[in-house]
């Protein structure tokens, strides 16, 4: 029997699993005939005795190999269905590795029973109060989580797991590039996407925080947007180490590193942030959202990941009273394919909002100017240095207009990474006077160039 086939209609998933690690399973499969039909059984790793193989199982089963065979934690250490005492309640938990050096305190506990992430975070955490366990893991199969309890409050993301023969603080202190970056993309290992993550901080720190959540994580993202592109210029990409992390300094340092590359990303990309703005979180959320952050690929092909984020940042912030409605990502992409704008024509967006229309405009005709000569575009396609041509289209040939202030930003924002440079993007409400407005930003265009 597949393993496919016994989590056919849950809510489990089997992609975080080695396909070795799923034949290995499918293989000690049996059968048991009942009045029902045949219902499958395997013996558990850790109980050495005969289970029922349910969705839930399945996925238990499987994390167990990931536990001793990947990271090599002995099964000694090991224990499932582990009694959690909540007063007179007992509670299971799913897995839990034991600490080496205390065989009888909880180190990292493992939840499955809840395959949505907000419940199994908050059985976690009940877990975790209740235990004292430093390192906690919820996952379906599909998204995986890993967190750091630092005190019954927050719970911080964490790279993953150490093996058995690391300490927390060693993957921490790891050193990460831009190709470490890559290759350990949260919104790929762990399928989730940014708006997720960001409603999870929400959830978890910044609703309670005291702070425009708009503003917060909108400079931390055009932060590591700069950490990234940075790292991306010349050849650090393979040298140069992401600064944007949370390598287990005081929450006081950490805030010092991270409010200094602000101010550097505030003096290369001018225009969105007022040069005294500063970072309004305290330390501990600051902590925590870092943490979130910190693994997750801002640049891609496209710039759709932090466009998705920033679009759902602004319907959060306007809550609708303006009237306010973003274009999905995948019509623009088909309009624009079907106008196919050329390099010696000009765009302009009079309803721009987060400006989705002028850079999809601008990577569609990028992509014509690397055809025209001879180059490829990569996965990093919107990081990458490209020819002279391209700055040239954005700076004299692409315009976007909106009267919202915060949409103006993100547009700003998102042209001027894509441009690396000037941006025609205006604060105007083209409702007013529609020709008036036009003939001014062509105006601008001429006195510029």
């Amino acid at each position: 029997m597949k393993l496919a086939d016994i989590l056919k209609d849950s809510n489990y998933k089997l992609s975080q699993f080695a396909i070795a690690e799923i034949e290995q399973l499918e293989q000690t499969i049996t059968l048991k005939a009942t009045k029902n039909g045949d219902v499958p059984y395997t013996v558990c790793l850790v109980r050495q005795k005969a289970i029922k193989l349910t969705p839930e199982e399945a996925i238990r089963q499987l994390y167990l190999r990931v536990l001793s065979d990947r990271l090599h934690y002995p099964l000694s250490r090991i224990q499932v269905e582990y009694g959690v005492n909540f007063g007179r309640e007992v509670k299971r938990a799913d897995i839990v590795v034991m600490d080496k050096d205390r065989p009888n305190t909880v180190y990292i506990l493992v939840e499955l029973k809840k395959p949505k992430l907000k419940d199994g975070k908050d059985q976690l955490r009940s877990y975790c109060n209740a235990t004292g366990a430093p390192i906690a893991v919820w996952t379906n199969g599909d998204q995986i989580s890993y967190y750091q309890r630092k005190d019954p409050n927050y719970f911080e993301d964490i790279p993953g797991l150490p093996n058995a023969n690391q300490t927390l603080a060693d993957i921490l202190q790891i050193k990460f590039t831009l190709e470490d970056l890559i290759a350990n993309d949260k919104l790929v290992k762990e399928n989730k996407s940014l708006k997720t993550l960001i409603e999870e901080m929400e959830d978890e720190v910044l609703a309670n925080a005291g702070v425009d959540v708009f503003e917060e994580l909108f400079k931390l993202i055009f932060t590591k947007l700069y950490d990234e592109w940075y790292s991306g210029q010349g050849n650090r990409r393979s040298t140069r180490s992401l600064e944007f992390r949370n390598t287990g300094q005081t929450e006081a340092a950490l805030k010092t590193k991270i409010q200094d590359l602000f101010d550097k990303a505030k003096k290369k990309w001018e225009g969105v942030f007022s040069e005294d703005a500063k970072i309004s979180l305290t330390p501990s959320h600051l902590s925590v959202c870092v943490s979130s952050l910190e693994n997750v690929k801002l640049f891609n092909s496209n710039l759709d990941v932090i466009d998705e984020a920033f679009e759902y940042l602004i319907n959060q912030s306007s809550k609708g009273e303006k009237g306010q409605f973003f274009t999905p990502r995948y019509v623009i992409d088909l309009c624009v394919k079907m106008l196919n704008p050329q390099e010696d024509e000009y765009m302009i967006d009079t309803a721009a909002g987060s400006s989705g229309f002028p850079v999809h405009t601008i990577f569609h005709v990028w992509r014509q100017i690397l055809d025209d000569e001879g180059l490829q575009a990569s996965h990093l396609f919107s990081l990458e240095d490209k020819p002279p041509r391209c700055k040239e289209y954005v700076e004299e040939k692409v315009f976007a207009i909106d009267f919202d202030e915060k949409a103006v930003r993100v547009a700003r924002t998102l042209n001027l990474i894509a441009g690396d440079g000037q941006t025609n993007v205006l604060h105007l409400n083209t409702m007013k006077s529609p020709s008036k407005m036009i003939g001014m930003t062509f105006t601008m265009r001429d006195s510029n160039g």
